[in-house]
């Protein structure tokens, strides 16, 4: 098993619930509880049901340390009540691209599933096919905004980071999840400074980021 996974149960452990307090945006929803964990079994038939195979991070997440609740925003959606997005496709204003309900069985467009509930129609997913596999980012349904892609490389990574700004009395929106390489603003401030080694080179961003052609052009 990694060896982080002890290291986050520990954490999040460590980390009280307190109503209201100002810097845990989403906390009163799962009040830093996690669901049980689930069976290898539960996961394996839901990847068998939806023809897909979950990234190994954040399924080592759903059966050794929760498989719902604690987590950036509103939580950990359950596993069975997540659903699969397609990012739409560029249009010619250059527009922000939204993401779409993918179609039952969908294999020729790369899919993003909904792991996180952040509200209204914003979303938080993990690409579960092509280049950003394993890969945390954020969005908007209806494009009102860009895709962000995280700069953490996998999802036990993303959570510990959050873990760790909870810990310091950081607020979700000082998460750091954008790569520079990756995105060129998030909707909560401007874009952070990571070294290169923490970004994806193979995916280009304009300085008013869109996401470049490089990944998501189809």
């Amino acid at each position: 098993m990694d060896s982080r996974v002890a290291r986050l149960r520990r954490k999040l452990a460590q980390i009280p619930f307190q109503p209201l307090r100002s810097h845990s945006f989403g906390e009163e929803r799962h009040t830093f509880q996690l669901g049980p964990w689930l069976t290898r079994a539960k996961v394996t038939a839901f990847e068998a049901e939806h023809s897909i195979e979950l990234p190994h991070s954040y399924r080592q997440f759903l059966t050794a340390v929760g498989a719902s609740g604690a987590a950036p925003f509103y939580g950990l959606i359950p596993l069975e009540d997540c659903r699969l997005f397609t990012m739409d496709l560029r249009q010619a204003s250059e527009a922000p691209r939204g993401f779409t309900r993918a179609h039952h069985g969908e294999q020729d467009r790369d899919l993003f599933l909904h792991i996180i509930e952040m509200g209204c129609t914003d979303l938080c997913l993990i690409a579960v096919t092509g280049p950003l596999t394993g890969r945390v980012l954020t969005g908007n349904a209806d494009g009102f905004w860009g895709p962000n892609v995280s700069s953490a490389r996998d999802f036990l990574d993303w959570y510990e980071r959050w873990l760790d700004h909870m810990g310091d009395g950081r607020d979700n929106r000082a998460l750091e999840l954008t790569s520079p390489r990756l995105a060129a603003t998030a909707p909560w401030g401007p874009r952070v400074t990571v070294p290169p080694s923490s970004t994806c080179s193979s995916v280009d961003i304009t300085d008013e980021g869109r996401v470049g052609s490089e990944v998501f052009d189809e």
